[in-house]
């Protein structure tokens, strides 16, 4: 008979993955132990080599790209790789590869400028009411086409109590920010007890804060580490919710989606960002199949992003107009509910710019023409004598609130104000200095 632990993975059938591995000796309490599987990440090409067939070349290029970039990958997500397919995608995203050695003309280092946009230790406030709060600057497993990977396990990995401090301090004297994500590295690699404390402190210290969000991929490399215990603490902290990262089919085991359930269980809202990877998904056939792998299990499709300019990334970039194409293959063939927002992290800080096929044809005063997804071309008739809740010079009650508290309308919805001199946008010096800083990078590449 088969015993199950209390996160539902059996303690005594091995998975296949692990059966047919280089594992299949290891004890199933200790395979199911999130602590072993970080004790025993792979981390060089000699024990790459015992997973997968590999030429000597190939370690090579592993050694030599991690005289740029680390390289670990717990034995789970290692177990899932394909040995006799060198173009697996789990095995593209987890082992360093020869495209790594390549700075790409147009790469920055920091291509969202989330050290420019910093206002505590960790912490970046680009958007009006919420923060990124990079709390852990280690992974389970080092992703090969991560954004972050020039910082991530690099130095202190752990958030300090003296940038906790700061980081509090800054959001008391922002009541404006309802909403903090908790982000690394990954924040479920913190101790129960660290992570506690840090949700403790921003629940009793910061009441504006209504939303806490994590951004974590152990659900896909390592799954072991959602535990019953993990939990049962983070339900104490509602509204919490967590952003995973499948990026492919495969990645759906047992043992991931028995995470999935135990958040979702819990009452625990689940969102999944995807980035739109060469050669690894590329593909809206497998796009469709994932979104609904997804939402079968109770994740809701959340992004799929454009290939950040990051350093080292090149050969993962896809075209813009490819993650177009795939979303035309989305909206209307499958659920609403399975169709996430296709995003370009804008360069140097300007945040995600929603991508989408053009569904507007045309438009006059008083009719809109529209296609569906099937290519059919309708003409919506707009009221002639339409007037909003918000008239000029009346404005309802939501208005008014929004302006006794005296939140500010920024960017391109500022223009829909009333006032007559709100006719352009121009650029923040912060702004400026960023653009500046990125045309100098890559006049000296060029040179």
């Amino acid at each position: 008979m088969t015993s199950l632990t209390a996160d539902g993975l059996s303690t005594t059938r091995q998975p296949a993955s692990k059966a047919r591995s280089i594992w299949r000796d290891v004890p199933m309490d200790d395979w199911n132990d999130w602590h072993w599987q970080m004790r025993h990440r792979i981390t060089t090409a000699e024990e790459m080599a015992r997973v997968v067939p590999m030429t000597p070349n190939e370690q090579r290029t592993i050694e030599r790209a991690l005289d740029r970039f680390r390289f670990a990958v717990p034995p789970y997500y290692a177990s899932l790789i394909d040995p006799d397919d060198p173009t697996c995608p789990i095995r593209l995203q987890a082992v360093p590869g020869e495209g790594e050695l390549l700075v790409g003309e147009f790469d920055i280092e920091d291509p969202l400028n989330e050290d420019g946009d910093a206002v505590a230790p960790g912490m970046t406030h680009r958007y009006p009411d919420r923060v990124l709060w990079v709390v852990m600057h280690e992974c389970a497993m080092l992703c090969r086409h991560c954004t972050r990977k020039r910082k991530v396990g690099a130095g202190s990995t752990v958030i300090t109590d003296s940038d906790i401090d700061a980081g509090i301090a800054y959001l008391r004297s922002h009541s404006e920010i309802r909403d903090v994500l908790l982000s690394g590295g990954d924040p479920f690699l913190l101790s129960d007890d660290k992570i506690q404390h840090i949700l403790e402190r921003i629940r009793s210290e910061v009441p504006s804060v209504e939303v806490i969000r994590f951004g974590t991929r152990v659900p896909v490399t390592m799954p072991q580490r959602v535990t019953p215990e993990l939990v049962e603490m983070l339900r104490r902290f509602h509204p919490i919710y967590v952003n995973t990262h499948f990026t492919v089919p495969k990645e759906f085991t047992p043992e991931s989606e028995s995470a999935l359930a135990l958040m979702a269980d819990a009452g625990i809202p689940l969102g999944n960002q995807t980035v739109l990877l060469r050669g690894v998904n590329d593909c809206w056939a497998l796009m469709r199949k994932l979104m609904h792998r997804l939402t079968a299990n109770r994740v809701r499709p959340y992004y799929i992003y454009q290939c950040d300019l990051a350093e080292g990334l090149e050969h993962f970039r896809t075209t813009v107009a490819k993650g177009i194409e795939i979303m035309e293959h989305l909206r209307g063939h499958i659920s609403g509910l399975a169709v996430p927002t296709f995003v370009v992290d804008a360069p140097g800080g300007g945040g995600k710019i929603p991508v989408h096929p053009n569904y507007v044809v045309s438009q006059h005063e008083h009719k809109v023409v529209l296609r569906n997804f099937e290519g059919r071309i309708v003409a919506y008739e707009e009221p002639r004598d339409y007037s909003g809740m918000c008239s000029e010079g009346q404005l309802c009650s939501f208005c008014r609130e929004m302006v006794r508290e005296g939140t500010d309308t920024v960017g391109v919805a500022g223009l829909f104000d009333d006032d007559p001199k709100n006719i352009s946008l121009v650029p923040t010096a912060a702004t400026a200095e960023v653009d500046v800083e990125t045309a100098a990078v890559t006049a000296e590449r060029s040179a």
